[in-house]
């Protein structure tokens, strides 16, 4: 019986408050409309993204609200305009998406799409400004145009890549965030030559993306920098050749970093956000090629510094947004790179567990422990 046309009623996580665990409720989701659709999320993964904005510490408190951005699902049904989409397809839903119109879609350079670029605070469709979820008539906010914490939603065309059925949901859905902007930090940005030196800044699951894109690049030598050295031996697994925890040196990592490569990296990624490593990573690549690349997102008040000198001695500082990759375009691509065993996501997946255990995800995320959490839907 075909469900297209009517409201879906289904189970969603739903966030109610800051920073408190996340109740299972049902969820009614309306129909898609013009330029939408309604996707069956079947695997979903946790991102830091989720946890930071559920936390609310920085950001305007938007609530109630469904969290969850990494995932992969089927499309249950589509709304009027949409004709490169059908129920049955296979897709990974973005973050951040690509309206193929603007000027932005149509440079080549970039894939910071005017209409459908990342908005952190809208919780609301761009069609009517209204939420296709409520529960007993009052609406609970979307999240970031994807809200994959819920056994149906409702996305932007823009915003779904149709990716080969072929290829296992349960695996590709962390391509749909975390592993692709680090991959594409290195691959597309830095483009590090073969046989260079590669620092990266920050360890987590985007970092270990960008070290394995180092890894796949021919890199020699890969310098992984965190403050916890209880990430030093999993990061092996992803390229790593040795490490600085800038807690064991009491001047800037910098200048050990500068030491230990005769006058500093050949590209260097910084994956954490904090604006001392940022300056750090721009200051520790070598004068006359070195290139840094900047990924995590800082603190709103946080503010860049350097000596001009360090740009003019030809050093080069770039930043970019998931990695480069327009998602509809690109994405397909890099989940045939999984299929061909050109990539590897499985050792970016640490742990899994049921849609009734989602906080667990949570806790894990919390402690620190593990890389990505899969959610399946089903339990």
């Amino acid at each position: 019986m075909s469900t297209a046309g009517q409201v879906i009623r289904c189970r969603a996580a739903v966030a109610w408050e800051a920073g408190k665990p996340l109740v299972i409720e049902e969820v009614e989701v309306a129909p898609p409309q013009a330029n939408e659709v309604r996707l069956k999320i079947l695997y979903t993964s946790l991102c830091h993204s989720d946890v930071y904005f559920w936390e609310a510490k920085g950001q305007t408190p938007l609530f109630p609200r469904i969290y969850g951005h990494e995932a992969g699902g089927i499309v249950e049904s589509v709304g009027e305009g949409v004709t490169d989409l059908a129920p049955g397809d296979h897709v990974l839903p973005v973050f951040t998406g690509e309206c193929k119109e603007c000027v932005h879609c149509k440079s080549e350079e970039s894939n910071m799409c005017s209409l459908l670029r990342i908005n952190t605070d809208r919780g609301v469709m761009l069609n009517d400004g209204k939420s296709r979820f409520s529960i007993n008539g009052k609406p609970i906010y979307h999240f970031l145009g994807t809200s994959t914490f819920s056994e149906y939603t409702v996305v932007h065309v823009g915003c779904v890549a149709k990716i080969n059925p072929l290829a296992p949901l349960e695996k590709v859905c962390v391509l749909s965030c975390g592993i692709s902007t680090g991959l594409g930090a290195t691959l597309n940005v830095a483009k590090p030559p073969k046989g260079s030196t590669v620092a990266v800044f920050g360890l987590g699951a985007v970092g270990l993306a960008a070290a394995e894109g180092a890894r796949l690049s021919g890199a020699s030598r890969i310098i992984g920098v965190d403050v916890n050295p209880k990430r030093f031996e999993e990061a092996k697994k992803f390229g790593c050749t040795e490490f600085v925890n800038p807690k064991d040196h009491n001047r800037p990592v910098q200048e050990v970093l500068a030491e230990m490569t005769d006058g500093g990296v050949d590209r260097s990624v910084e994956c954490t956000g904090n604006v001392d490593a940022m300056i750090s990573a721009f200051e520790s690549v070598h004068d006359g090629w070195g290139v840094a690349v900047l990924v995590g997102v800082p603190h709103k008040d946080a503010v860049f510094k350097t000596h001009p000198m360090n740009l003019l001695n030809e050093r080069t500082l770039k930043g970019t947004f998931f990695g480069n990759y327009k998602p509809r375009s690109d994405l397909p691509s890099l989940v045939e790179k999984y299929m061909n065993k050109e990539l590897e996501v499985e050792k970016f997946i640490t742990h899994q567990v049921s849609f009734s255990e989602i906080n667990k995800a949570f806790d894990y995320m919390l402690k620190g422990e593990g890389l990505r959490c899969i959610i399946r839907m089903d339990g």
